[in-house]
């Protein structure tokens, strides 16, 4: 009888601790597999984010050496497009058309308006106002309805007026100068979202624009990932540069040593 009892309390051990076993290899199992499509979104940011980030922190000199070893295409603008304040952004090209002609339409220009309200947060407005230079293509207006949407900046291919208002609430635009002139009645919006040339260089939309204090560069979208990573390190050896050049006073061993000039 005793015999019997052994087995039977035995068992019964045994089968308490495989069920514990059990139960905490199940939530070993649970914490050890997550959602793969959790643990990817948790962990890595959009391309988007991270190509703007980068964007943002190097030079505009460094992008357009970049593009032209990588596609052998000049893809800066011309001296012409200065900005009204120093500054320095990135962002997703948004293009305007502009087309000159006289008119009495009050409807002329409400496409230019509907695509700033429809811009996303991080748009550069990229406006081309057909031989413009002396009619302002934008003011304080639309530049405060691009801030209020977060949009990065604006580039005028053409002349831009309110520019001490602009500058008050810090909206960076880039034009090709300051003009007093209005667009009303003598220019017609002629698309949205459309490939434009803009101060001789093509922007089509979603192609990102680095800007500082040295000018503006334009990014296909489909090179980004690529342009970026060379300009990172370009900037890198560049600024690597400085102090050797200045311990051995000698621009020509720095440029041996990092290869950059």
């Amino acid at each position: 009888m005793n015999r019997f009892a052994g087995f039977f309390r035995r068992a019964i051990i045994c089968g308490g601790v495989l069920a514990v076993s059990l139960v905490l290899a199940g939530i070993a199992g649970w914490a050890w597999h997550p959602s793969a499509n959790s643990s990817q979104e948790a962990a890595k940011p959009s391309d988007d984010a991270s190509l703007l980030e980068g964007f943002r922190h190097v030079e505009a000199a460094s992008v357009s050496d970049a593009l032209e070893q990588i596609s052998g295409r000049k893809m800066y603008m011309t001296h012409r497009m200065r900005p009204i304040f120093p500054t320095k952004f990135a962002g997703f090209a948004l293009t305007v058309l502009l087309k000159k002609e006289s008119n009495n339409d009050p409807g002329a220009l409400t496409g230019m308006l509907a695509a700033i309200d429809q811009g996303p947060p991080n748009s550069v407005y990229v406006m081309v106002v057909e031989d413009g230079a002396d009619i302002a293509g934008m003011g304080g207006l639309m530049g405060t309805a691009m801030y209020s949407r977060n949009f990065s900046g604006a580039v005028i291919d053409g002349g831009v007026r309110d520019t001490a208002y602009l500058q008050k609430i810090g909206f960076p635009v880039y034009a090709l100068g300051i003009v007093p002139s209005t667009s009303i009645s003598h220019y017609r919006f002629a698309g949205s979202n459309i490939p434009v040339v803009c101060d001789g260089v093509k922007v089509s939309p979603a192609d990102i624009i680095v800007a500082d204090a040295d000018g503006l560069v334009v990014v296909p979208r489909s090179s980004a990932p690529q342009v970026l990573a060379l300009a990172q390190e370009m900037d890198f050896k560049e600024h690597s540069m400085y102090a050797w050049i200045e311990k051995l006073k000698s621009i020509q061993e720095a440029v041996k040593k990092f290869g950059r000039l």
